[in-house]
């Protein structure tokens, strides 16, 4: 509509939604633009990643020339205004196919209203272009084909949120927000070298996000995150969709707060220490402890030290914990679950307080520790990359401590894009803080950014 060059509007599809949101609001490139260059872009790049699962062609287009001439009238719909982004295919969307992740018996199903992540970032001035694939748990009865890593296409992009880390890292929305469990949102931002970030559990409504279940399960351990291409981008949709809603009743008014400067030198910077076991990629550990060194260069307290908790515990607790709820309620679910074994049987309610129950005792502990340490730095995951699992390449053991530490203490973590290795794959860093610090956690994210790697558009795209 502005008349930028090809090249211009290229450009700004990997640029982050923050800024594009300023250049829509100060005409320098127009809402139109920008979503046909992602749609463009989904046209030639998605046949070969398949993280884009539904695309809403006519009415984005038509909705991005009504966003421009909103702005040429001095109309701002508000922070997001003309903005074009996907959500996880978990997410209701009124009148745009929402089948959770491929499941063949909600292959056509049409909402006929949006869940809360969706309304709030539409009446923030978002444009919805499309789903992305996920949770990418049905495997072979998808009905959408595997996603694929936009560093490498015959390797994995991580899961359950596959689709959204694809679809941000290779310019082909401006964010997206994922749904993570056990390491949903973790592992695919590691593996593809975006940011993402899952905040205190209950901090995001989970309204119409379990829509393939007869009654919601997940009361505990998930919760809707970022996944964008910088910190401040996470920050900015985080506060969005973040907050009481009126439909979960969980999720409690705490007041957000803005963003303050963070010295890295006044940090107290907890690290996993060796005793804990815990092995890497010697890539990834290099560039961690070459981030600890360079923190505690500037003046940062850097102490390997945890609670005295059994990190082993934690991973069986992640793992047991997600166990017992997945097998709730089995016999009334439209569907096979992939956690459903013959010999598995349906989950108790005894069982399932037990867990709560150890899980409490780990709060208590993480709250005291926190109390006294800023943030904990750990590598986002322990390799790159897998080839896509084969005979003879079987996909890594699940679950790890990545993937589980966060959901089993309640304690927010973002992951920051922190290098690349030999073979040309992107790794993260971990920052863990405590519960209900989500803003904290942000702001020292946005300074420690600065000592990271950033986001990195992958060399095809």
């Amino acid at each position: 509509m502005y008349g930028a060059t090809k090249t211009d509007v290229e450009d700004w599809a990997f640029a982050s939604a923050g800024q594009m949101a300023k250049a829509i609001k100060s005409r320098s490139v127009s809402s139109r633009e920008l979503t046909e260059a992602y749609l463009s872009r989904i046209v030639e790049h998605n046949s070969s990643l398949n993280a884009v699962v539904t695309v809403n062609e006519e009415e984005v287009l038509a909705r991005a020339s009504e966003a421009d001439e909103s702005v040429a009238q001095g109309a701002i719909w508000g922070p997001l205004h003309g903005v074009p982004f996907t959500l996880e295919d978990c997410h209701k969307t009124q009148g745009v196919r929402s089948t959770w992740g491929g499941l063949p018996s909600l292959a056509d199903f049409i909402p006929d209203c949006d869940g809360s992540v969706a309304l709030r970032l539409k009446a923030a001035g978002a444009i919805l272009i499309g789903k992305t694939h996920g949770p990418t748990v049905w495997e072979d009865e998808s009905i959408f084909p595997r996603t694929n890593n936009p560093w490498d296409a015959k390797r994995s992009p991580g899961g359950s949120s596959s689709g959204p880390a694809c679809a941000v890292a290779a310019g082909l929305t401006a964010f997206d927000v994922g749904l993570d469990s056990t390491g949903s949102i973790q592992e695919p931002a590691h593996l593809c070298g975006i940011f993402g970030m899952r905040p205190t559990e209950h901090r995001v409504s989970l309204a119409d996000v379990f829509f393939l279940d007869p009654i919601r399960k997940f009361h505990v351990l998930t919760v809707p995150g970022p996944m964008a291409r910088s910190v401040e981008d996470l920050r900015l949709i985080l506060e969005i969709i973040q907050g009481p809603d009126g439909a979960d009743s969980e999720v409690p008014p705490v007041p957000w707060s803005d963003a303050l400067p963070v010295e890295l030198g006044d940090l107290r910077v907890a690290t996993l220490p060796a005793s804990a076991g815990i092995e890497v990629q010697e890539e990834i550990g290099t560039a961690l402890d070459a981030l600890t060194e360079e923190l505690g260069a500037r003046g940062a307290q850097v102490t390997p030290c945890l609670p005295d908790v059994d990190l082993g515990d934690h991973v069986r607790l992640g793992d047991e914990l997600f166990d017992s709820i997945a097998r709730a309620f089995e016999s009334e679910e439209p569907y096979e679950s992939p956690i459903r074994k013959e010999d598995n049987p349906p989950s108790t309610l005894d069982t399932y307080l037990r867990h709560l129950d150890r899980r409490d005792s780990l709060f208590a502990k993480w709250d005291n520790f926190f109390s006294e340490w800023d943030v904990l730095l750990l590598a986002a995951g322990p390799t790159t990359a897998w080839l896509h699992p084969s005979e003879d390449t079987p996909a890594p053991d699940d679950p790890d401590l990545n993937a589980v530490l966060s959901p089993v203490t309640g304690c927010p973590a973002i992951m920051l894009p922190l290098g690349v290795d030999n073979q040309g794959l992107p790794f993260g860093v971990e920052l863990m803080g405590r519960r209900w610090g989500d803003e904290r956690l942000l702001d020292i994210a946005a300074s420690m950014v600065a000592l990271t790697d950033g986001f990195r558009r992958p060399a095809a795209l």
